[in-house]
This record gives C-alpha cells, structure tokens and sequence, in this order.
C-alpha cells in the first residue's frame, strides 16, 4: 500500500479509536430503533455497520502492526467482511410462515412475511407438497420429534421425497423450510357450481393447544359466511399415555349458515343459494416457517478464517518468547576442602 494512503489525514481520523466507541454507539441505538420499527431495520443496521467496516480498513491502512503481521491483518480482514456479510445479509434475508394442508402443495404465497429491501423472491421455484407427518408423544403431552414426508420435483424433473422435521430442514432455490409446533386438522371442502368445482381446505386451531376450541368461520367463493366446528370429543392424545397426532375416529363437522345448522359426515352434502357444498373429508395441515440467507456460507468461512489467523497470531507471539524464564547460574562452590553433595537440576 502507498505510503501516503497510510498517513493520509482523512485516513488516519477514520482510523480514530474515538470513532469506533461512536459506532458502537450508533450501532446500539440502530439495534434499538430497528427493535421498535422494524420497518427500518435494514438500513438502521447495516449502515453503522457499513461505517464500521470503514474505520477498520483505515485502522489496516494506517497502523503498520497490521502490515508486519499478516495473520493479524488477515484476521481483521476476516472481520471486516463479516460485518459486511452480516450487513448484506439483514438487507437480503427473508422470514416468513406458511400452512399447507396434506396432499397439497406450496403455492409461492407467504402468510406473514418479513423481507430486506433488496430480496428478491424466488419462492415460485421453491414448490413442493405436504405428504403428512408424525408426532410422538410423551405422558403430560409432551411433544417429541416431528417427522414431515415432503415431495417435489427437481430441476431434471425428477420427482424427489425427503422427511423434515423443526431442525432438519428443505432446501428448494436457497429457502430453508422447517416444520413448526403449530398443525392441526382440515376439513376439506368442495364447492359445486354451474361454473365448476372448487376445492379448498379449513384450517382449524392448532391441535392440540386449541384441543377445546376445534371451530372458526371462514367464507365460501361468492361472499357467504360460514362457521365450522369439528364434532369429536375424544382425547386423540392422551394426556397419560404416550401416544401420536392422529385423525379422531368421529370425523363429523358441525356448520352454521346464517340461523341455519348442519351436520355433516365425510360425503355429505348441503344445497345452498348459488351452489351446494360437499364435505369430502378430514385431512391434517402443518405449519412451516421459511428462511433465507444467501450469506450464511460465507459468514461461516468468515468466522473460521478469522478464528483460524488468530490462532496463528497467538502462537506466533508466544513462540518469540520464552515459555520458562532461564534458570541462574549456579555460583561456584567453595574449595574448603569438604566435599558437598552435587544438586540435581530436573
């Protein structure tokens, strides 16, 4: 590096100690304010991290300890693009959550959403179909691993099945999909017009949290409003037993349409105004959450990098010192002429 690029003034006052404490501080209340308004997390977080990463390449250009040991300055280097990874990372990741009902499959379509402004979507790519899952659980309803058959269709359109679960996830176009605590039962549905059928699926409160509150409303194609209750009033876990999430054996369905109520089993049908609605069945539905970070690769090289030039820095300076200070001479003995017992030195 040119010698007056290292003692620039404009350089050396970026280089300031004094202007890292102000980063920090910038740093802090960008985390704070990104916490209240999460709107303008992105940019209240990556640009004092942005100026951080500034101050430390001028504290490499400035300060010749960095440039007489190359694990230091490849360790720095090292953190420097950690912060910019981490900066680039909040302006480009994705969060979000969706629900598929078994059998069906993922549509691209995000039910809550939380994106840096430069992502840029490419969920329509990352399809794939809920084949149902298992659950074991313990005495108390104690939920153990999740077990979720998914399947898709890969770029050389071949067809492809795994099983997820919380912490094992799918990979599709770079989205990592992970199965959550929150799945339940779907009354499946099919609306029959002069137009045509349209199937869809109502998804109940999660079971078994809401294991005492199986029922909501929901809206029929056309505008009418229709409220559901799933008609069962068995334990499907048991509360003292192991067990597993599995469908009740009464599958029946309570619906209430304007003052009127229906009960329906699997195949029943009512006619309604514009249309009749058929009850087909009782499937389950799984929620998922979605995340994406492109960096995550290239934070974890960073990291062990880093780690790694630090590691040699240390015991490059250890190694230039003694480990054990030398031992002094022994004076000489006196010839009195007694003889003394020689010391042995270990």
């Amino acid at each position: 590096m040119h010698e007056s690029a290292m003692t620039h003034p404009l350089a050396v006052r970026c280089a300031s100690t004094r202007l890292t404490v102000a980063l920090l501080v910038l740093l802090a209340a960008g985390v704070v304010a990104g916490y209240l308004y999460e709107a303008i997390a992105p940019v209240t977080l990556a640009l004092p991290l942005g100026l951080l990463v500034v101050n430390l390449m001028a504290a490499v250009a400035t300060k010749p300890v960095f440039r007489r040991q190359a694990p230091l300055l490849v360790a720095h280097l090292a953190l420097a693009a950690l912060v910019l990874l981490a900066a680039f990372g909040r302006l480009t990741a994705l969060q979000g959550r969706i629900e598929l009902t078994q059998g069906l499959a993922f549509d691209g379509q995000l039910l809550d959403v939380d994106a840096g402004p430069l992502h840029r979507s490419r969920l329509a790519q990352a399809a794939f179909a809920n084949e149902g899952f298992e659950i074991d659980y313990a005495p108390g309803i104690k939920r153990g691993r999740t077990r979720n058959a998914v399947r898709w269709t890969d770029a050389q359109g071949r067809v492809q099945r795994a099983v997820i679960g919380d912490h094992e996830p799918l990979v599709l176009a770079g989205y990592r999909f992970y199965t959550t605590p929150n799945k339940g039962y779907a009354p499946v549905f099919t609306w029959r017009t002069r137009a045509g059928d349209v199937q869809g699926a109502v998804h109940l409160p999660s079971y078994p949290v809401h294991r005492l509150r199986q029922a909501r409303a929901w809206t029929l194609p056309g505008g009418t409003a229709v409220w559901i209750m799933l008609k069962t009033e068995e334990d499907v876990i048991d509360p003292d037993a192991p067990s597993a999430f599995a469908l009740p054996r009464n599958r029946d369905v309570v619906l209430r349409i304007g003052d009127e109520r229906f009960e329906l089993t699997p195949g029943g049908r009512i006619a309604l105004p514009g249309g009749a609605l058929i009850y087909e069945g009782l499937r389950t539905w799984m929620g998922y959450r979605v995340y994406y970070d492109p960096t995550l690769p290239w934070l974890l090289a960073a990291s062990v990098l880093s780690t790694l030039a630090l590691a040699l820095h240390f015991a490059l300076k250890f190694r230039r010192q003694p480990w054990r200070a030398a031992l002094p001479a022994p004076a000489a003995p006196r010839d009195d002429g007694a003889a003394r017992p020689l010391a042995v030195w270990r």
